[in-house]
């Protein structure tokens, strides 16, 4: 049994490569026998909307992956990382920062400025080990501080059931934005461990961070998941999928006339769950279900060119 789970932000309409992602998250959990939850990290104000989690919801539903359980929700969640973040100060292994984004790049990338070893984007730590008078100073200015999370350069390997066995040295990421919103990498483990996840299966993106996650889940006595990272789907140009790219949405596949077992049909195709040198077929989520084999996954991203965007999968 390994519980799983699908956690997108309703920040928008998903798109062709969050559905692949949350169609191989659903066939984990299901072809072990286990659970699997729907959570909406909803944090951000500024772009979470109920519609959108209203047409997520529609889109999961439409391609027949169910869910166990009530929906949960970030926001509703506030306390629990709140006692989370106080677990941590209270051990000191946090510190506040007032850097911008614009800073963090420009001393990342000065001399001696990179954490060999570490995450692009990471933390070069300029707020780590600021005096009294520095601190009081950066206070009087006014601006906002985030709150980190003293990794001091830490070692952290994991094992990903498609990667290996992956390290990195882990930065001082931020637990707490400026603006007081608990942070991606603090909110995601809290969650995980909360709602008993034993397997996280993500898009390859966020195969990097999971480093970091395993430092948090040690450091707050939570119990590591284990991880599986599916590659992405991307343009034919090798960038992220975006709107440019034509119908990358469910809705906009189901306009040009793809029935929603094509389209589970094509996922399965593009992860290498199905082999056929025919034309693509329709099956369904369920049917996928016993003859999953993760030793089959292809780790390539799919390249999804236009011809396949705009006549056909």
């Amino acid at each position: 049994m390994s519980v799983g789970r699908f956690a997108p932000s309703p920040t928008g309409t998903l798109h062709i490569g969050n559905l692949r992602t949350a169609l191989a998250a659903w066939l984990f959990a299901r072809a072990a026998g286990s659970r699997f939850l729907l959570r909406f990290e909803d944090l951000d104000d500024a772009t979470a909307r109920p519609e959108h989690e209203a047409s997520q919801v529609r889109d999961l539903e439409t391609l027949g992956l169910t869910w166990d359980g009530e929906v949960v929700r970030q926001s509703d969640r506030l306390d629990i990382y709140r006692d989370a973040l106080a677990d941590l100060e209270r051990q000191g292994a946090t510190y506040r920062c007032w850097c911008s984004r614009r800073e963090i790049r420009e001393a990342a990338s000065a001399p001696h400025g990179e954490l060999v070893g570490a995450a692009p984007g990471h933390y070069p730590g300029t707020c780590h080990d600021l005096t009294a008078a520095k601190v009081a100073e950066k206070e009087a200015s006014g601006r906002p501080a985030a709150l980190r999370i003293r990794a001091d350069a830490a070692k952290v390997s994991i094992t990903d059931r498609l990667h290996g066995v992956v390290t990195r040295t882990v930065d001082d990421f931020v637990l707490r934005r400026g603006d007081g919103t608990p942070a991606y990498n603090l909110v995601v483990v809290v969650d995980d461990a909360d709602q008993g996840i034993e397997e996280v299966v993500r898009a390859d993106d966020l195969l990097l961070s999971s480093p970091r996650h395993a430092l948090l889940q040690d450091m707050l006595g939570l119990p590591r998941p284990a991880w599986a990272h599916v590659p992405l789907v991307l343009a034919p140009s090798g960038d992220r999928l975006a709107k440019r790219d034509g119908a990358v949405t469910l809705p906009e596949r189901l306009d040009l006339g793809d029935a929603p077992e094509r389209i589970v049909a094509t996922f399965a195709h593009s992860l290498g769950l199905l082999r056929s040198a025919g034309p693509v077929k329709e099956i369904t989520p369920e049917a996928l279900i016993s003859g999953f084999d993760v030793t089959k996954i292809d780790l390539e991203p799919w390249k999804l060119h236009p011809r396949q965007i705009d006549k056909s999968w």
